[in-house]
């Protein structure tokens, strides 16, 4: 019964309930009139699923939608609002190591957190992005629009973006939507990116960025970290996209760890520092740029 009443809830319109345990959650539901092309398949249902790690992911998503995690109510609360995008190679969602879980990081320290979950899978299509950039890039107007009724500034809409995630951050925060847009007026760019190990944003043939990323069109001030050994991510691609920033006068700030692999997310690794300690940076940057509010 609980399924049915979301589903009927979804196919409404924006604010939509569902429940994670004995917490109500609420849900903004990005294309309530069917979702643009690339589509994907809608035949098989929604899953998660707890791998051997101990760690859940998702898969089957032809329901984008955002879920919202408001600000713990012990926190300083600052107005700024945060879509995290999660890692997955487009195939599926790692949507708790790097969603859920980093939502309520957020949530914790005051902000306003989105679980962005995107279309899945599009790893088959022709370019695996290409959804899931419409989908955050249509997730960054609804927040805007309703950014009255969540208590947000609209000038403090960022993104957090892991792996797959930071690629898909990349490309929609610099190229233009390619979906019809009843909204045009409102912008679809974020005002600041948080970018954990971007997937393949490195070409190792011409050894630049690669192209679907324009940075030449504008980009926000960015925070990346990565590990140097990772080998799904290659920390060039974090560098020349920091070069790139200085070069161009945005504000950013790169931290390269010398162990972590790939994928750590909010979770801690034996003999390495970086995937326990980027959270403790990711709080100084953004506190120096007022997008929260320090004990």
């Amino acid at each position: 019964m609980r399924a049915i009443i979301n589903t009927v809830f979804a196919l409404l319109g924006i604010f939509t309930p569902m429940i994670f345990g004995e917490e109500a959650r609420k849900e903004i539901t990005l294309w309530p009139k069917g979702m643009p092309e690339p589509k994907v398949q809608s035949e098989l249902p929604e899953t998660v699923i707890k791998g051997k790690d101990g760690i859940s992911r998702r898969s089957n998503v032809s329901n984008p939608r955002l879920i919202i995690f408001k600000p713990d109510a012990a926190s300083k609360q600052t107005k700024t609002g945060v879509i995290v995008v999660p890692g997955g190679g487009f195939g599926i969602l790692a949507d708790e190591h790097e969603g859920s879980d980093a939502c309520k990081w957020l949530a914790k320290n005051g902000i306003t957190a989105f679980q962005l979950v995107h279309r899945t899978p599009t790893n088959k299509h022709m370019e695996p992005h290409a959804g899931p950039v419409q989908d955050l890039q249509k997730a960054i107007i609804e927040v805007r629009k309703n950014s009255t009724d969540l208590n947000i500034d609209i000038d403090k809409i960022g993104v957090l973006g892991f792996s797959a995630g930071g690629q898909v951050t990349l490309i929609a925060a610099t190229n233009t939507p390619n979906f019809t847009n009843p909204d045009d007026k409102i912008d679809f760019r974020p005002n600041f990116t948080m970018l954990l190990y971007p997937y393949k944003i490195y070409d190792p043939i011409t050894k630049k960025l690669r192209p679907e990323i324009k940075v030449e069109n504008g980009i926000p001030t960015s925070f990346i970290s990565q590990a140097s050994d990772d080998t799904g991510s290659l920390p060039q691609g974090s560098t020349l996209l920091f070069l790139e920033l200085i070069n161009r006068k945005i504000p950013a700030e790169l931290h390269i760890y010398e162990r972590g692999g790939h994928g750590f997310g909010m979770n801690s690794r034996p003999g390495a520092t970086g995937p326990g300690d980027w959270q403790k940076r990711a709080i100084d940057w953004l506190s120096q740029h007022k997008l929260i509010i320090q004990p």
